[in-house]
């Protein structure tokens, strides 16, 4: 891999693991007010996320490929799977309400051990399209950043609310994130070693982006049944997918 893969990856994961101290700016903020905020980062990462799926990485990946070959659809498959068994396997999200308070310790391993792993992912999946393309590699960097944001905020109240000090929430946080950058750095070597190991993890980031934007985001914005917040969050996810074109469009 040349120097400039190198050197944007590393500047990309090292900006995704810092978003893991943006949960000490809420505290200042209202519980409605953070919630407000949050739902419209979540809009945001939704057009983003699928916006880079359907926009980049999937006709990045056909182009790859070939129109004629299954790899892409079944790596995209392979891709939605993958993130469905690390959610059931790893994500343990039921403990964010106040009767897991009994159960300080392993909820917080949990949480921790989850993120860990999925800032390693994020940063492989982080490299593997900077190596493909600086372009592409600045998108995907981009969705999983509006992604980060509502998850760092959701993780970092967890933490404080299952026993950690908010400076140990941060710390733990902060450490959890920095898995990002050993992941990309996996990522790059691998590529180095196995041709093309970039260019297949292409459609299962998109399939991850595709189950993480409709399975785990989608749901959050079902409660919200007004017709004028649901205007407007329907705009913010067309935001975030116009944000995709247009970056496709700049190149």
């Amino acid at each position: 891999m040349s120097m400039q893969i190198w050197m944007y990856t590393i500047i990309s994961v090292v900006i995704v693991s810092l978003l893991s101290l943006i949960g000490v700016l809420t505290l200042a903020l209202k519980k409605e007010t953070l919630h407000k905020i949050l739902l419209f980062f979540v809009c945001f990462a939704i057009g983003a996320l699928f916006g880079d799926a359907f926009i980049h990485l999937i006709p990045e990946s056909f182009k790859q490929f070939g129109l004629e070959s299954l790899k892409t659809p079944l790596l995209i498959l392979t891709g939605i799977l993958i993130f469905f068994l690390m959610e059931k396997g790893i994500r343990w999200r039921t403990c964010h309400k106040e009767h897991c308070e009994g159960h300080t310790k392993p909820f917080v391993i949990i949480i921790l051990t989850g993120d860990t792993f999925h800032n390693f992912i994020d940063g492989m999946v982080i490299a593997a399209s900077y190596a493909v393309d600086i372009k592409l590699g600045i998108t995907t960097t981009i969705a999983v950043m509006l992604h980060e944001i509502p998850h760092e905020i959701g993780d970092f109240g967890a933490l404080v609310h299952g026993g950690l000090s908010i400076k140990n929430a941060l710390i733990f946080n902060f450490l959890s994130s920095l898995a990002a950058v050993l992941g990309a750095v996996v990522s790059l070597l691998i590529g180095n070693v196995l041709k093309g190991f970039e260019i297949g993890l292409l459609p299962i980031t998109a399939g991850g982006f595709i189950y993480l934007a409709g399975s785990d985001l989608l749901p959050e914005l079902y409660s919200e049944t007004g017709v004028g917040k649901s205007i407007i969050q329907f705009i913010c996810i067309l935001i975030g997918i116009a944000m995709m074109g247009l970056l496709l469009l700049a190149g």
